[in-house]
This record gives structure tokens, sequence and C-alpha cells, in this order.
């Protein structure tokens, strides 16, 4: 009995998994690349995409003829060309009709093809298409013309185009997104007027670079208009191939009057970033603000109609509109970016494509195109000019030709007779037995000699098109110039040279605020509201709570924009927003500030500072415990360190106590705990400018036993006119204790530990050379406890100020309920302090926003 094998067994394959999985999974990834998901950078266009206008090409669905259900064209491409489901080729078809999808539309649509709001659209038995104008001219023109190459489709029944004979580089005006495996592509839209400008330009400058190419074409330009800040993500996008475009939505801030109330401030969104949903944004700010991450806003609705797009945001009336914007761009997709990843088929190989070189692929491209049509043209001057040449045999013996036509027994022996006599070719014979009798008259054989004449003409001009690339570059330029005129559209997105990052400050408020801090090193931001005006001497609100064995050491005003600078007794700065100092009530402690800085255990904050703004004519004064002072430019604290700055070199037992902002013009006032003062120059010539890491030199000689308590600048311009005394210890003379007549200020205001003060007219305090002994500021009152100074300040009219004592207590009135008085005067009660309590530190309120410019009050100890 023989064995005879399975039939089944016998077609069995030995081969290895591994090399088979790899095999088969390159071969799916590379279908899926070039047949699918990758557009091509000649037309720029998907297969699914080109197979969907030449089908609609076939059925003659041209912009001059009616609409056809968009059924029939899907089915059309679904038999004919495209081997996969009905949604896939009805989605791609109304992609390419949508206006918020398509820079310049492809297909136009009638009937509902979706919204911005990513509604559906309607199902393709209801909708109807047909080409745009634009497809027509600038993508299908010439396609019969082999312009470009054909190949059978799924099942070898029809020949489909490899790609469209595009005038224009379609991928730059459109854009595409597509993911393969491995790979993914996202082109942004761009404007065709720009495209093609900078495509003239590369015709004209084949050495031109991305750089000089953005100037013609500086970025892409979204259907739904919007914003891009920058160029750096453009540039970065237009050289590497890769880039990340900020894109920002139209906002403007309204305000808008209601009836019987008050006007409300309100946010309207007239245009979005490309894709944005708008139903999607609409409800993710709903969320932000039911969660409680979005404040200030009251109302959310969507006015948009047929005229465009309003999203109005009504704003609470307590609410900043540009905080509120800001936060809007920061949280919602009202500001997003577009990842730029320029991947694109190049003889069906992915490549990554700066500018230059998308339009060098088109123009060789083009230029091919014009050539094999060229060609075409050639090829049919020159068939048709070889039969008029029959013909024109022909009626050179016409009589000849006639009788040996009617002689022939039949039409072959007659051609085989005209061939041989007269040296014919098979198709100039046929000619002439087909041509009709009419053409036998005189007039008809002139038409025949002239159409002759003029093909030779038209011969020798398509030969010099295919001898000279300059007529190709000429032809190609006057096409896209025919194309910009009849098409081309005004820029929809504005792009904004500055760069548009918004920083935690955009998202905050520059509300005024009090910042306190203690001995111990708890720090916090309260409102500058909490503390409403009071009047002079009365008791004030409690500013913090303070334990029993810490006392407040720094407590002044600022902006929540501000950069506030802390100086340390070791001559160390070190720098934090306001807005990151956390907020705090009145009756809470703070947060400890070593949480906040670096800030070693054995270091303490000796001097707080305020700054708005580094301008390059302002200084730094600063003083130290041991009397020695000095001048540095306030740019030079700008960028500070982490870990912080050095800001003056210190002796052994010395120790950084004040700083001050002043400009050279300015004049300096330094104050004693005995109630003295002397009063000096700014300038160069009293006090140079010195590096961070210097000592400095003598401010003041003191009194045994006395200790300076403060310092602080008087503007130029108010002491222009005061009497200098050049001597370093000028006798102080005594100025009868009086009430001095109310003048425009400013004043030295002189605050006194145990709650008395007075304004002193800065006249009073003449101009000394620095180093001397100064002169007499104030006399105390004979109390039970021992009183001094402190606080010495330059005040202004209408400023208000807020003391705190070192048990915490908070009292703000205005500067002006405080009495103008002499140097010899005590003062008046400013404040009533509970017993074995002592005024502490004394500020000055900032102004508000709408006081325009004017400097912060600085910071006081």
């Amino acid at each position: 009995m023989t064995f005879s094998p399975d039939p089944a067994q016998e077609r069995i394959i030995p081969t290895d998994l591994r090399e088979e999985m790899s095999r088969s999974y390159l071969e799916y990834a590379m279908s899926v690349i070039v047949g699918r998901a990758l557009p091509d950078a000649r037309d720029g266009l998907k297969p699914v995409h080109r197979r969907i206008l030449y089908a609609m090409h076939e059925l003659g669905l041209t912009p001059d003829r009616p609409f056809r259900k968009c059924a029939r064209v899907v089915g059309e491409v679904l038999g004919k060309y495209h081997p996969h489901g009905d949604t896939a080729v009805y989605d791609a078809l109304v992609r390419m009709a949508q206006d918020f999808s398509m820079r310049d539309p492809l297909i136009n649509g009638h009937g509902n093809f979706g919204s911005i709001d990513n509604d559906p659209p309607a199902a393709m038995r209801y909708t109807e298409s047909r080409l745009h104008a634009l497809s027509c001219d600038a993508l299908l023109q010439d396609i019969e013309q082999d312009t470009v190459d054909f190949a059978d489709n799924f099942d070898g029944s029809q020949q489909e185009p490899l790609v469209l004979p595009a005038r224009i580089p379609q991928l730059l005006v459109n854009g595409s997104s597509g993911i393969a495996v491995g790979m993914a592509t996202n082109i942004p839209p761009h404007n065709l007027g720009e495209v093609i400008d900078g495509l003239t330009a590369l015709i004209h400058n084949p050495e031109i670079t991305d750089g000089e190419l953005m100037k013609f074409i500086p970025g892409p330009d979204f259907p739904t208009g919007g914003k891009i800040l920058g160029t750096s993500g453009i540039r970065e996008a237009y050289t590497s191939g890769r880039g990340s475009i900020t894109m920002r939505g139209v906002a403007s801030i309204e305000t808008q009057e209601q009836r019987g109330r008050p006007d409300r401030e309100t946010i309207i969104i007239t245009e979005l970033p490309y894709q944005t949903n708008k139903a999607a944004l609409i409800e993710k700010i709903a969320e932000l603000v039911n969660e409680k991450r979005l404040e200030g806003i009251a109302d959310i609705r969507d006015e948009s109609d047929r005229d465009g797009m309003r999203i109005v945001i009504e704003l609470k009336r307590d609410a900043y509109p540009q905080v509120v914007l800001n936060n809007l761009y920061k949280q919602t997709p009202l500001q997003s970016n577009f990842g730029a990843n320029m991947l694109a088929l190049v003889s069906s190989d992915p490549q990554l494509l700066n500018l230059k070189l998308f339009l060098s692929v088109f123009l060789d491209f083009r230029e091919d195109a014009i050539m094999r049509r060229t060609r075409f043209k050639l090829r049919k001057a020159q068939e048709r000019d070889h039969l008029l040449q029959g013909l024109l045999i022909a009626l050179e013996n016409l009589d000849e030709v006639i009788h040996l036509i009617r002689h022939a027994a039949d039409a072959s022996v007659a051609r085989q007779e005209l061939m041989s006599r007269y040296a014919l070719s098979e198709s100039q014979s046929d000619a002439i037995l087909q041509m009709q009798l009419r053409r036998l008259t005189a007039l008809e054989a002139e038409k025949i000699q002239r159409e002759h004449e003029d093909l030779l003409t038209q011969i020798a001009d398509l030969e010099d098109v295919l001898a000279r690339r300059e007529r190709r570059l000429a032809i190609i330029e006057d096409e896209i110039g025919q194309i910009k005129a009849k098409f081309a559209t005004p820029r929809r997105t504005v792009i904004e040279l500055t760069m548009g990052e918004l920083d935690d400050m955009d998202l905050i408020a520059n509300e005024q605020s009090v910042v306190l801090l203690t001995e111990q090193g708890y720090i916090k931001r309260m409102p500058i509201s909490t503390f409403e005006a009071q009047n002079r001497a009365t008791r004030g609100r409690a500013g913090a709570r303070i334990k029993e064995d810490d006392a407040v050491e720094h407590f002044f005003a600022c902006c929540d924009h501000d950069s506030i600078l802390f100086f340390s007794d070791r001559g160390v700065v070190y720098s934090l927003k306001a807005y990151q100092i956390p907020m705090g009530s009145r009756a809470s402690r703070g947060v400890p500030l070593v949480q906040l800085l670096p800030i070693p255990r054995e270091e303490k904050i000796t001097s707080v500072l305020a700054v708005s703004e580094f301008t390059e004519d302002e200084y730094l004064v600063m003083m130290t415990s041991n009397g020695y002072i000095k001048k540095t430019a306030l740019s030079a604290f700008s960028n500070i360190r982490t870990n912080g700055l050095i800001a003056i070199a210190l002796e052994e037992d010395d120790q950084l106590r004040w700083v001050r902002r002043a400009r050279e013009e300015d004049t300096i006032i330094i104050g004693t705990h005995q109630g003295m003062a002397i009063h000096f120059r700014a300038d160069h010539e009293q006090l140079r400018p010195l590096g961070r890491a210097t000592r400095g030199v003598k401010a003041m000689k003191l009194k045994t036993g006395d200790l300076l308590i403060g310092m602080d600048v008087i503007a130029g311009a108010v002491t222009a006119g005061l009497d200098e005394t050049l001597e370093e210890d000028a006798p102080d003379l005594e100025v009868e204790e009086e009430i001095i007549e109310e003048t425009a200020g400013p004043w030295v205001l002189v605050i006194t530990t145990q709650g008395y003060g007075k304004r002193v007219p800065v006249s009073q305090f003449r101009l000394q050379r620095r180093a001397g002994k100064g002169v007499t500021s104030t006399k105390f009152k004979k109390l039970k406890q021992k009183d001094y100074v402190a606080s010495l300040r330059i005040v202004h009219p209408g400023d208000e100020l807020m003391l705190i004592t070192s048990r915490g207590v908070v009292i703000r009135q205005a500067v002006d309920a405080i009495s103008s008085q002499s140097r010899s005067a005590t003062g008046v009660r400013v404040q009533r302090l509970d017993t074995e309590d002592s005024i502490a530190a004394v500020t000055l309120v900032p102004p508000s926003e709408d006081d325009g410019d004017a400097e912060f009050a600085e910071a006081s100890d």
C-alpha cells in the first residue's frame, strides 16, 4: 500500500514567522502612508480627495452645471476608484466643501454640510454638490492633455490619475492633516495670493532662502481668521519642517448698556483659532466657571448668526476684563497651538519639507506638466499638419487625383495608388478619400493653406517652449497670475509680531495690596481695601494675629504686579513678585517667608522695596546700621537669582538696614532715633555710583547712644531752591515751635513711637554735605514712657498713611489730617495706643491705577 500526501499539505510553504511579520507589516505601513494618510506634495491631495474631484469632473459637475446629489458622487467614487466605505468618501467630500475647514474650498456644497459647532452634515441623500471654479481652473485643467500619468483602478476596469495637474501649490493653500503608521502630517493653510507671490519670487530667484520667502508668505492664513502670536514658530516650521504656531481668537472688551441697571463689561469673541469647536469652547468656559477655576464671569451666551460669530461673555461688576480674558486664553481653547509637521510624499517617499522645498517640488512638477502638455499639443499639431500637407498635395494635383479615384476599383485600391504615386502616408490618403467635394473650392483650398501656415508657426512656438526653460517658467508665472487675479482673497489671520506667551502676571489683576512681615519671618498680603480710612487719634483695627514673642517688622503698600526686593542684614537681596505672596485675612498670621525664599536661618530681612519697573535712570540708595551709605544702579537688580544676589559689601559688625530708590537730581534725608536729621544731595559729587559688591561712604555723624532710624528720598524739583550749607557741622539754628501755614508740600512726616506725629515743610531742612551731624527734626513730649522717632518719611498732598503697632494694630488715615508744624514742635496724636504698645512701622498707600504712573511707596521699617 502506497502513501499519498494530503493535497492541502502540499500547499504549505515553510517560512520564518519573524520575517513574514516584518515584511507584511512594512507592506501594510507603506500602503497606508502612500495610499491613504499622506498627501502628495505635487497636487496636495490624498487619493480619496483626488478620486472625488476626478469623478466629479467625469460626471461633468462643473460650476456652470446644476448641483447633483452627493450620494451620486459617492457611488461613482466607490464603484470606479475607491474600494472603501462610503462614510470615508462622504466625510472627505464634506470637508472639501466646508469654508471653516478649507481656506479655499474645492467643492460647492448645497445643503447642510456641518458647522463650526461640530454639528454633523446631513446624509448624502439630502445634500448636493458640484466642483468649485478653483478646482476646475487650478487642479483639473488640461487633465486630458497627457499632463499626468494614469493607472488602472482597483479592478482594472477604469483608468484614474495618479496626480492632478495642479497649477497652484494646493498643499500650502489648503493644508492637510493625517496620521499614518509611525508618522503624521499637519500642514497649515495659507493665503492663495501670498503663496503665488512666493512661487513667483522663487521663479525669479532660484537661490532665495526660506527667510526671504517669508517676506512673501509671512505665515499661515486660517479660514476662521484669528491671530498668530509671534513669528518664531512660523520661522521654525518654514525652515525645519516642524514648529509650534500659537493661535489666538479675536476678542474685544465692550461696555453693554442695560436698562434700569448699571452698565456691564462684556467680552465679545468674534473669531476662533483654527479647528476650534465653538460649542465645546462655550461648554469648557461654563465648566471652569462652575468649578470656580475661572472667576469674574456672570453669564455666557452664543449670539452667532448668518452674519458671523459672536460669543458674549458677561462679566461681574467687580471683575477685571483683561484679567478674565487672559485667563480665557490660558485655560481654554481660545488660545491654542498648531503643531506644524510639514510631511508630504515626494515621489512616493515621505519627506519633511521646508517652505522652499514645498515650492521647489511643485515648480518641478508644474514644469514637467507643461512639457508634457506641450509635447501633447506638438504631437497633435504635427499630426494635423501632416494631414494638411496631404490635402495640399491633392489640391495641387486635383485632376489627376480625381481621375485616379474615379477609375479605382474600391477605396483600398485608391489608397494604395495615392500612396505609391504621390508618396503619401496611409493617414494622408484616408484624409484625401474622406475630403468633401465642397472643400475643392478655391476658398476652402485657401483655408487649408492658411491653417497649414498657422500650424507651422504653432509647432515652432511649441518646440521653443520645449527647448527653453525661460519660456516654461514664463508660462507658469502667467497661469498662476491669472488664478491669483481671479481667486485671491485678503488675508484673514493677523500675525502679531510680539509673542503672546502669558505669564502669571497676565492672569492676575494689578490691585493695591498691603504686605506685612513680622520679626519671626511670617509674611502675608492683604487687599488695601481691608483698611478703610479713619480719623486721626483713633485706635485702628487689628491687622494681624501676632504671637506674644513676635512683632511687626516690615509693613508696606504695593501693587500685585510689583517686584518685591527683600534685603537681608548680610547685604543679600532676594526677589519675589507681590502676587506670589499668599493672600491672608486681617486675623491670619501669614506664612513663613522661608517657604517662599531660600533665606538661611541666621539671616534676617531688614529692608523691603516694591519696584514696578527697573528703569535705567534710577538708583538704589542703601544705608547700613553703622551709617555707611552707597548708590547703585537699579538695573543691576533686574535679574536676581533664586538664591539671591550680593547688594553691598559689609564689615563684620555691620548690617544693611535701609534701601530706597532715587535719581541723581534727588536729595536724601536721614533721621535718627533721638530726633536728628540730615539732608544732602544724591548727585555724583556727594554720592557717586558704586557697584554691587562695595561698601559705601559715611552718611552721618551720630551723638553718643543715638541710632539711625530711617532714610527717605525727596524729588530734586522740590529742593531746587533750598539753601545749602557747605560745612559738615554747621550750627543747628533753632526754629520756634509754631504751627506752619499750609504749603503745597511735600513735607517731612515725623512719627514717634508713642503715636505722635507732624508734617514739617522740607524747606526747614537745609541742604548740607554728607557726613554732618544734621539738624533737629522734632521735640518729644514729656511722657511717662520714653519717646523716640519711629519713622521719618516724605509725604505729599493727598497721600494716605498706614501705621501699624508692634502688636499688629493698623490705622489708615489721610496725611492732610496731621498738622503742619515746625521742626521744634512736638506734633499731634496720630494713633491712640494701648499700654506698652508702640508704633512699629509706617507706610504710604500707593496710588491707584487710575492715578497714572506715579511712583509707588517704598518699604519702611
